[in-house]
């Protein structure tokens, strides 16, 4: 299981990243790049996506539960951490900031001046917060195989 959760959250990280390092820089430079992370925003909700995020979060809250009721044991600490890092700094995060600025740039209309407000506060804000959710995933990911590693 952790060994899922480590992949799971490297997985998570290299989108998070990608988004972070390269896609938002491209579309804030084009024309239409509001449209386009619309467009993103809506495909991105798909099995795939979603059952590796998701997935990983569930994984991480049955170890984390886990370490908890097995404290005594090495390790225990480590995985409560971890699984409440990917479960703070990416499930969370994504709930609480990047998918209201997600509900809100699809109500928002890139043909108007509020709308264009709308697209420049987002790619600020919404790329701060996917920093977040790309460190904690991969900060995750590394600690879960330190943990496997001392399981040892």
């Amino acid at each position: 299981m952790t060994i899922v959760a480590a992949l799971g959250s490297c997985l998570i990280a290299g989108v998070f990243f990608i988004f972070s390092v390269a896609i938002m820089r491209a579309l804030e430079r084009v024309p239409g790049g509001m449209s386009l992370v619309q467009s993103i925003n809506l495909v991105i909700i798909n099995p795939m996506f979603l059952g590796v995020f998701l997935a990983t979060g569930v994984l991480c809250l049955v170890l984390t539960i886990s370490s908890i009721l097995r404290w005594q044991q090495t390790g225990s600490a480590l995985l409560l951490a971890v699984g409440l890092l990917y479960l703070i700094g990416s499930i969370a995060v994504t709930m609480i900031f990047n998918v209201p600025m997600n509900n809100a740039l699809a109500a928002a209309d890139s043909t108007s001046l509020d709308g264009q407000r709308t697209w420049s506060e987002y790619l600020v804000n919404w790329t701060f917060w996917n920093h977040i959710r790309t460190i904690a995933s991969l900060l995750a990911s590394a600690s879960f195989i330190i943990s496997i590693a001392q399981m040892r």
